[in-house]
Formats: structure tokens, C-alpha cells, sequence
């Protein structure tokens, strides 16, 4: 044996400074650190340098195993002195799950959803007048354009009836729960909630008006979204009991409208754009899909369903065309495949221009007027 290796070998690792190293190491659903999380378990190193580290997982079947043991693996062998890691994986107990959820919870009074008045996260309500025009292909492909911008980004697939968030992503597993406490479900960087994960692709979701207002209050309100930069509502098509509960739910919403060229799109997506005015709700745009066939082999441009359905509605609801997506062969593919086209074929023409649209999102947030706005009473006195 080496000098090096002897030294190596006769080093003593103390389980705290390995403890210390797994500071750093989050939990890829909840992201937060695993000792803050309660999840860090058991601690041991060997003589030999072994360091045995056992990790608490919220369910016995988190399909992040693998991505966990990676991470604390790399992180305790940077430790002088440590010769192997072995990681072993434990579920939480009833106690352990409730505490986690009180931490997940917070100081706030049960029901109050982080995306109110005076909230941090950018909320964009992603609608169209009818249905088939793409709107959730674009909504899946501008969340991950903000992610890799460096946001953290969800989406809220509000579309009970005609989800298909879960298909776009390519998962299918129910969330996990915490004591009325549901974690979002990630895929691609993207915190995901959508109804389509409780019930099979097969099932009718038949909901009248106020179930669909409890379904939105419950992902809202019982859903550990963590500290979002951008929240993505992916909303059914029209002018409905959804919309209504959602300027109802988070008021300082944008809406970003979806409509193709064609006529029959773009007349009934105004109704959306004026719907939004009228109850001042800010538009933050409008979005072209399907401007025009690309040939993937040829690269001509065809207006397969006309032209300019985008720029009327922009000038009929005031407000700024934030870009014209084509319709081309890797978005169809990327989206049937349950990958988002902005990773599965990043040089597309549809993608470079979604990318475009992410960029130049603007901030908006709801007018004041019209609005009830909380009293304010000084410290000591009274309202005058």
C-alpha cells in the first residue's frame, strides 16, 4: 500500500463533518436540504472510511431514488478520508410526515394560497376561445423555456375536462401526499398539478360549477409549490366557471391568449381577451400557434389555416402579439412522445420561436381600481 493510500485508509471521518457535506444536498421534489427536510437519517462511517448514511423518503415509492443516492453519494465522497458511501432508504413515520408537513405549511393560516395579493410569483393564465388550437403544447414548451432561463416554474393544468399536461410531460404517477398536504409532481424542471394524475386516461371527469371552483381552490391551496418565480394555468377553453374562479383565486393573473390564424379561432378568442378587460384582468399577449406548416425536409412555409388570426386579435383586445409558432414535425413528435419539443428537438422552428416568447414575457400585474383593498390601521389607533 502507498503512503497516499495508508493515510487515506488510517484517516478517521467523523460522521458530523458528513453531515456537514449533506447540507447541500436537497430533496429533488421538495427542494429543501434533507436535514432541514427531515430526511436525513442514521449516520455511520467505519473504520475502513465506509460512511453508511440512511435517508427518509416521504413515500416508500419515490421514483427519485436514484437521483438521491447520485447526489449524496457525490457529496460524501468529497470527504477526505471517506473510502465508499452505501445509501440505504427508509420511509418516514406518521410523526415524521406530520412535522414535515406543518414545516411545508408554514406560519400561514391553512388556506391561504401563495399566489394572493401581494405574492412574488408571476402568474400567467394560458387560455384560448376553442379548443384544438395548441394552447397546452404551448404552455408545456414555455414552462421549460423558463426554466432554462434559470426560473422555478409550475404549471396549474386547470383543463378538468381536456388535460393533457400529464401526457405532454410523460408521467402518469399521483402525487405525493403529506397529511392534506399534496407535492407537485416534477418532470423536466417543471412542479406539474393536474387532475389527470387521479384518474385513469379512460375516465370522464364529469364536474359541475362548484366542484371545478373546490378542484382549483384545493391545487392552489393544498399544494406545496415552494418559492415559484412563474405559475402556469393551463385553463379550458372559453369563458366559464374556471376562468371566473381563477380571477376570483389569484388576482394579480395575466392572461396570455392562444388562437391560430384562422378566422373561427380568433373570433371566439376575443370573447376570452374582452372577458379579461372587462373584469381588468392585465393581458399579457397573444400567441399565433400553428402560423404556418413547416416541411421538415424542404423547409417551405405553408398557411395552412390563413394568415394574420393573431395580429387581428392582438389589435381587438389591445394588446401585443408575443410571437407566431409554426406547426412543424418536432413539435407534433415531442408532444406525442411525452417529451417537451424546447428539450426533445431544441433547434426546431416552433421551439426557437416559443423560446422568443419567454424571453419577452412581460410583468403585469392586476389594476387597483375596482378592487377592495384591506384597511390600515396604525399601530395603537384607530381607523379614521
Amino acid at each position: 500500500m502507498s503512503l497516499l493510500s495508508r493515510r487515506r485508509a488510517d484517516a478517521k471521518v467523523d460522521p458530523a463533518d458528513v453531515r456537514t457535506a449533506l447540507a447541500r444536498v436537497e430533496d429533488p421534489e421538495l427542494h429543501l436540504p434533507l436535514e432541514e427536510a427531515g430526511m436525513l437519517g442514521e449516520v455511520e462511517v467505519d473504520r475502513s472510511g465506509v460512511a453508511r448514511v440512511t435517508v427518509r423518503l416521504t413515500t416508500p415509492s419515490c421514483p427519485l431514488q436514484e437521483a438521491l443516492a447520485a447526489d449524496v453519494t457525490a457529496a460524501v465522497r468529497a470527504i477526505a478520508g471517506v473510502s465508499g458511501v452505501e445509501v440505504a432508504f427508509a420511509a418516514m413515520g406518521e410523526g415524521e410526515r406530520m412535522r414535515l408537513a406543518a414545516r411545508l405549511r408554514g406560519a400561514g393560516p391553512r388556506g391561504a394560497n401563495s399566489f394572493g395579493l401581494g405574492s412574488a410569483t408571476q402568474v400567467y393564465a394560458v387560455a384560448s376561445g376553442k379548443g384544438g388550437v395548441g394552447k397546452s403544447t404551448i404552455t408545456a414548451n414555455l414552462a421549460v423555456a423558463l426554466v432554462r432561463q434559470g426560473k422555478r416554474v409550475g404549471i396549474l393544468d386547470a383543463d378538468v375536462w381536456g388535460y393533457s399536461i400529464p401526457h405532454l410531460f410523460g408521467v402518469r404517477r399521483a402525487p405525493v401526499a403529506l397529511k392534506g398536504l399534496m407535492l407537485p409532481v416534477e418532470a423536466f424542471g417543471v412542479a406539474l398539478m393536474s387532475v389527470g394524475f387521479f384518474v385513469r386516461d379512460d375516465e370522464p371527469v364529469v364536474w359541475r360549477g362548484p366542484m371545478l371552483h373546490k378542484a382549483i381552490e384545493q391545487f392552489l391551496d393544498d399544494v406545496y409549490w415552494g418559492e415559484l418565480d412563474v405559475l402556469l394555468i393551463d385553463l379550458p377553453p372559453g369563458t366559464g366557471d374556471v376562468t371566473l374562479s381563477l380571477l376570483e383565486l389569484v388576482p394579480d393573473a395575466a392572461l396570455i391568449v392562444v388562437t391560430t390564424p384562422q378566422p373561427a379561432a380568433q373570433t371566439v378568442a376575443q370573447r376570452v381577451g374582452r372577458m379579461a378587460r372587462d373584469s381588468r384582468m392585465p393581458v399579457a399577449g397573444v400567441v399565433e400557434n400553428m402560423s404556418a406548416m413547416i416541411c421538415s425536409s424542404c423547409h417551405e412555409s405553408t398557411a395552412l389555416f390563413g394568415a394574420g388570426g393573431g395580429q387581428r386579435l392582438a389589435e381587438a383586445i389591445a394588446a401585443p402579439l408575443l410571437g407566431q409558432v409554426p406547426l412543424d414535425i418536432e413539435l407534433r413528435e415531442a408532444g406525442d412522445a411525452g417529451v417537451p419539443a424546447m428539450i426533445a428537438a431544441p433547434q426546431a422552428a416552433s421551439v426557437t420561436q416559443i423560446r422568443q416568447i419567454a424571453t419577452s414575457l412581460p410583468i403585469l400585474r392586476r389594476s387597483l381600481v375596482g378592487r377592495s383593498l384591506p384597511l390600515t390601521v396604525p399601530h395603537g389607533g384607530h381607523p379614521g
